[in-house]
């Protein structure tokens, strides 16, 4: 019997299915493929973050930072340099510590 998946998967997931006696089917992703996954697999990984808390939250946060870090490796950029353009615009248009929430703007 067979548990159906479809889905992108990190690297050593088929030796760990090896390692327990059963058999991974897998491919690998042409370019195009690889981004559309990536896509798929950052909102699962973002309602995975809505509905967990605590030390569950934190890990599913990595999941999250580590398909960004791949996504940003498609634009060719680094995670760093996401970080880093996040804090630039941190510095210009502030960062989201203070809890605003804009109702309204009233035009004159």
């Amino acid at each position: 019997m067979a548990q159906i998946y479809n889905k992108l998967v990190r690297d050593k997931i088929p030796e760990i299915i090896k390692s327990i006696g059963e058999e991974p089917i897998f491919r690998f992703l042409n370019e195009q493929e690889y981004k559309e996954e990536l896509e798929r697999k950052l909102y699962e990984e973002y309602q995975e973050v809505l509905n967990s808390a605590g030390k569950d939250r934190i890990e599913e946060l990595a999941d999250m930072l580590e398909i960004i870090r791949y996504l940003a490796k498609l634009e060719n950029v680094t995670l760093e340099e996401v970080i880093a353009i996040a804090q630039e615009k941190n510095a210009k248009r502030g960062a989201f510590e203070n809890k605003i929430f804009l109702e309204k703007v009233l035009r004159k």
